[in-house]
């Protein structure tokens, strides 16, 4: 019984759902390759996540484009991208900071900051997403920036990781605060979630 109501779930997704999934899948791929990293130390891990998530951003688009074309626009749908975000451009960033040497107390405080932004923004997004939505259809702006622009965090740490620039030769270096290490650089991930969570902010939908 119970895999039959399983196999009937999978039934009713649509092909913009499967292409969903194609995000989370991205995305906990590049988790796996973060944790490679720090087991195995080469930096070709470390690249291989951050190179999977412009990926996640394809699928991202992609499955709202094939949702408007065939007319398959659901809550489900909806939620399935949610998650897939909070996965691919929530906490993957996150735990690319952290494998890239941002592993201090106060910047894990931040990086939990930054997951916190995302989900919250992804939450108010859903539950706001009829009032912004105008008469072709379509939500007319975002409030704050969409959390694929974590991307822009990713690129950094990318060409990080490409110079050498990760551990102990992370851009900005290593300072205390009390006992506690904290990267300059980290501040980026902050700045970001504040963006993301702004009410004041508004950004057109293409």
């Amino acid at each position: 019984m119970k895999v039959t109501r399983h196999l009937s779930m999978i039934r009713s997704f649509h092909l913009a759902d499967w292409i969903t999934l194609g995000n989370a899948f991205c995305g906990t791929g590049a988790l796996f390759s973060v944790m490679s990293y720090l087991q195995s130390g080469e930096a070709f891990h470390l690249l291989l996540a951050c190179g999977l998530l412009p990926l996640a951003l394809v699928c991202d688009v992609m499955d709202g484009q094939v949702a408007r074309w065939r007319h398959e626009q659901s809550p489900l749908g909806r939620e399935l991208d949610s998650l897939a975000d909070v996965i691919s451009f929530g906490i993957a960033p996150a735990a690319i900071a952290y494998g890239a040497g941002m592993q201090g107390l106060w910047d894990r405080v931040i990086l939990l900051y930054f997951v916190a932004c995302g989900v919250s923004r992804l939450a108010r997004f859903n539950i706001t997403a009829e009032e912004l939505t105008g008469d072709a259809g379509k939500v007319r702006y975002f409030e704050g920036t969409p959390i694929p622009t974590s991307l822009v965090l990713v690129l950094v740490l990318a060409i990080a990781a490409w110079q050498g620039r990760i551990g102990d030769q992370l851009y900005l270096g290593l300072i205390y605060i009390g006992p506690w290490q904290f990267h300059p650089l980290v501040t980026m991930y902050a700045i970001s979630g504040s963006l993301m969570i702004s009410r004041t902010l508004r950004i057109p939908k293409p």
